[in-house]
């Protein structure tokens, strides 16, 4: 062969390698830039998809439905009006626990809706909430196990205060004045 044509085949050789390098390292950015992102959900939702590529492409399905979503803050007046409501379903665990964490699930839900979060199904919900709020939405998973199980008459008082607790951080993050951005 010419010397050309091995100039060429080394040439594509390089190219070759180079763009399979900058493949690896804008990968491995994506997967950093998610892992921070998304914190614990990420590590979740690889256990939970099996593989890594599976849930990067899940998290990143995510956010780009969230961007598609109207997320906006709550008016001051309907934050102080949540907040009062909040405290109501607090007074009302002292006598009457399930009926109070139902209370809690449906608070949570309409502050969702008023935010502008789709509601109809939970797992969208807590993929939708897993964008702005990672780091809480395993406790709105628990707190929607415990108050399903509730609703059975499968959760003792413990569990219900859990299940209280749980909403309240979600709650709490949805109160704010601005949406959560990462």
């Amino acid at each position: 062969m010419d010397t050309w044509v091995w100039i060429v085949i080394a040439a594509a050789v390089v190219v070759a390698i180079v763009l399979l390098a900058m493949w690896a390292a804008n990968r491995k950015k994506r997967t950093s830039q998610l892992q921070e992102g998304f914190g614990p959900e990420y590590d979740r939702t690889v256990e939970e998809r099996g593989s890594r590529r599976k849930a990067e492409s899940e998290l990143t399905d995510r956010e780009k439905r969230r961007e598609e979503l109207d997320i906006r803050p709550l008016a001051p007046g309907a934050r102080d009006r949540f907040a009062d409501r909040w405290r109501t379903v607090q007074e009302r665990f002292v006598d009457d626990p399930n009926g109070a964490v139902g209370d809690a699930h449906k608070l949570v839900i309409e502050v969702m809706r008023e935010r502008g979060y789709p509601t109809d199904d939970f797992e969208q919900r807590a993929a939708d909430v897993s964008v702005d709020h990672p780091h809480v939405v395993e406790n709105y998973r628990s707190a929607y196990a415990i108050s399903r199980r509730a609703e059975n008459g499968d959760a003792d008082t413990e569990e219900q205060r859990q299940a209280l607790v749980h909403y309240r951080a979600l709650f709490d993050e949805l109160l704010e004045a601005e949406p959560a951005r990462r």
